[in-house]
Order: C-alpha cells, then sequence, then structure tokens
C-alpha cells in the first residue's frame, strides 16, 4: 500500500525506460502488481511497456454485496492478467485462511487470469521445525480444489514471513531447501505440473542477491517487495533474471 498518482506515474516512465535497456526474452515474465486504486493508471503505461500486470488481491465471487471487496472478473476489466492468492499479510492481518486462498486461487482460474498462490512460515513456525508442514498444509487446499490442471495455469511464491520487510533475507540455500519441498508437493499432482509451474522467491529480494538467489536449481523467479518501489533496483532484479536465463 505505498504510493500516490505522481509517484505512479513517474514510477513508470522511470521503469519503462530502464527495462528498455534489458533485452527481456520471452522465458521471463515481468509483472507488475500496484495497489488497486492505480491499476487502471498503469494499465495506459503498460501498453508501451515490457511488463503485465497483476492485482494484489481478490474476492471469490463474481458478483454481490460484498462492499469494498473486488472480483477476479473486474479486475481482468481494468486489464491486468495476473493476481496474488493468499500473501502473508492477507494471511496474517485479514484472518485469510488456507481454504479461502484456494476459493480465490480458483476464481482467479474462472476469470482467465493466472494466479500466484503464496506460502511461507513464520519465525516461530521455523524455529519450532515446522516450516515445511506449514507451507505443505498452505498449499494443500488449492491442490485439493484445483487439481493439476489448475496448477498448470498459475504459479508458487515461496515467502518466508521471517524474511518480509525485516531485512533478513533467507539464504539461497535455505530458499532453495523450501523450493524442493514445494517442487516436490507439486510433483505428487504430476510430473508436468512440477516441471511446468514457475515458483518465485519472496523474502527482502534485491539487486544485491538476486543472482545467487536465481542461480538455484528450484528457485524461478522473484516476487519483490520493497525494492520494487525503485524502478532502477527492479530493473536490476529483472537484469538478474534475465542473465540466469541465459545461462
Amino acid at each position: 500500500m505505498h504510493g500516490s498518482k505522481a509517484f505512479v506515474a513517474d514510477y513508470a516512465s522511470a521503469l519503462i525506460v530502464a527495462l528498455q535497456e534489458i533485452a527481456i526474452p520471452d522465458a521471463v515474465a515481468v509483472v507488475v502488481f500496484p495497489p488497486l486504486a492505480y491499476l487502471s493508471e498503469l494499465a495506459a503505461a503498460s501498453a508501451q511497456a515490457d511488463w503485465t500486470l497483476g492485482a494484489q488481491n481478490l474476492h471469490p465471487e463474481v458478483s454481490g454485496a460484498y462492499t469494498g471487496e473486488v472480483a477476479a472478473e473486474m479486475i481482468r476489466d481494468l486489464g491486468a492478467s495476473w493476481v496474488l492468492a493468499g500473501h502473508s499479510e492477507r494471511r496474517e492481518y485479514a484472518a485469510e485462511s488456507a481454504e479461502l486462498v484456494a476459493q480465490k486461487y480458483a476464481a482467479a482460474l474462472r476469470a482467465g487470469l493466472t494466479p500466484v498462490v503464496c506460502v511461507g512460515e513464520t519465525e516461530a513456525q521455523r524455529d519450532a521445525g515446522q516450516a515445511e508442514d506449514v507451507v505443505r498444509a498452505q498449499l494443500a487446499p488449492v491442490f485439493d480444489l484445483v487439481g493439476a490442471d489448475g496448477m498448470l495455469a498459475g504459479a508458487v511464491a515461496y515467502e518466508p514471513v521471517w524474511a518480509i520487510g525485516t531485512g533478513k533475507t533467507a539464504t539461497a540455500q535455505v530458499a532453495q531447501t523450501m523450493h524442493e519441498v514445494i517442487r516436490g508437493e507439486l510433483a505428487n499432482l504430476a510430473a508436468e505440473v512440477a516441471q511446468t509451474v514457475p515458483v518465485a522467491y519472496g523474502g527482502s529480494v534485491k539487486a544485491a542477491n538476486a543472482a545467487e538467489l536465481f542461480a538455484q536449481p528450484d528457485i524461478d523467479g522473484a516476487l519483490v517487495g520493497g525494492a520494487s518501489l525503485d524502478a532502477a533496483e527492479f530493473a536490476a532484479i529483472v537484469a538478474a533474471a534475465v542473465a540466469a536465463v541465459a545461462n
């Protein structure tokens, strides 16, 4: 929840210029997830940009008496093609259950959006040795509801809660270990799912650590937080992703 109309205008211009200096291949998707209030502003800019748009949240129903909510179909109508489901801050501050997150993921598929289901453990859960069980429990309702076909149409983001906005970053090996667990869970649906579905890492990703993270075999990208507010920093992370694909 950052920005203003003036910030968005300046940011869009800066990001367009910064990304034009990078030859972004088809294998790399750049998605910007602004606050909903500025989705239309960035949709206008994205016509001349090397990115697509996503929304940070959605409601599972198509329409109805759900004041303050937004349907997947509305998000698509505003020009977005991606959406986050179950970001850790939604799970924490809005008390979203794993079952509700699964319904949101399914709603995104219904509207033709690409959903990204976010999973991750708190520091207390990791310290208690529960990290892998927590992530598996967050994934299970999504798998049960949408199956292999539904997962093939989306993505997963692992965001350890203890590394979001804290300045702490999971080491590349710690992140890789959990990504390997997630990949194994996807493989339980079907080998194709494990091979195809991108699994991104989110947790204080910045230009300084992006290359090391992208070098891990099961880390396919990044869900960038605070660093994305700086167009040059975000573009540098994109450049690291492009370099990783080239290698």
